[in-house]
C-alpha cells in the first residue's frame, strides 16, 4: 500500500534536487532555446514557487548544475550528446552559464553541487554522500530533462534506495507530448507522481 504523501515527504527526511536548472541550460541564453523554452513555460515558474515553501518548511534544497572546461578535459566524449553540448552549452566552471537562474536561488541554506561529467548528478557529484549526510530518505527530483537526465536520475535514486516523489510539472522535456509520455509510461512506475500545488499542501 502506497504511504500518505504527507508521510513520504516529511521536511525531515526529504530533499528537493534541482537538476540543470542554470543559466546555460534554461536560462535567457540557454544554448538549447527549445528546452529552456519548455522548462520556462511551466517547470521553473512552479519551482520557483515550491522552493520558498519548502524552505520555510525545512526541507533541504540541492542544486545540481553542469560544468564544461573550454578545453573540455574531464567531461564526457562518448555520445552524441555530449559533442552537442561542446558546441551549444557555455558552462565553464565559474562562469554565467554554470550559476543556478535567480529565481530559484541559491539561497544562504541551499547547497550547490557541480559535476564534470555523466548524464545526472548522482554519478558526477557527490550527491549522494550528501543526502545520506543530511538525512534524506526521499528526493524530489525538479528540472530538465524528461529526455534524459531526469529518468537517469530517477533510476539511480531508486538504485540508491531513495523514494522519489516527482512533481509533474516541475520537469520539462521536448517534444512536450514526449515528456508526458515518459512520465506517464516509465517514471510513473519509479516515483510517486504528484504535482507541485500536492507538494504546497503537504508543507503548508
Amino acid at each position: 500500500m502506497a504511504r500518505p504523501l504527507a508521510e513520504l515527504v516529511r521536511p525531515e527526511h526529504t530533499a528537493i534536487v534541482t537538476q540543470e536548472c542554470q543559466e546555460a541550460v534554461v536560462g535567457t541564453n540557454a544554448g538549447l532555446t527549445a528546452l529552456a523554452e519548455e522548462a520556462q513555460r511551466e517547470a521553473v515558474p512552479n519551482i520557483a514557487r515550491l522552493l520558498p515553501v519548502a524552505r520555510a518548511a525545512g526541507v533541504s534544497i540541492i542544486h545540481c548544475v553542469v560544468t564544461r572546461r573550454a578545453d573540455g578535459r574531464g567531461s564526457n566524449h562518448n555520445a552524441a550528446l555530449f559533442a552537442y553540448g561542446a558546441k551549444t552549452l557555455s558552462a565553464e566552471p565559474g562562469s554565467h552559464g554554470a550559476s543556478v537562474v535567480p529565481e530559484l536561488g541559491p539561497e544562504p541554506s541551499d547547497l550547490v553541487l557541480t559535476r564534470l561529467h555523466g548524464l545526472g548528478p548522482m554519478c558526477g557529484t557527490d550527491l549522494n554522500s550528501v543526502l545520506r549526510n543530511l538525512g534524506v530518505t526521499t528526493i524530489v527530483p525538479v528540472g530538465v530533462s524528461l529526455n534524459v537526465a531526469i529518468p537517469n536520475f530517477v533510476m539511480d535514486a531508486v538504485n540508491n534506495s531513495y523514494d522519489v516523489v516527482l512533481p509533474s510539472d516541475g520537469v520539462a522535456g521536448i517534444p512536450t507530448a514526449y515528456g508526458q509520455a515518459v512520465l506517464k509510461n516509465t517514471l510513473s512506475i519509479l516515483s510517486t507522481v504528484v504535482t507541485t500545488d500536492d507538494l504546497i499542501d503537504a508543507w503548508s
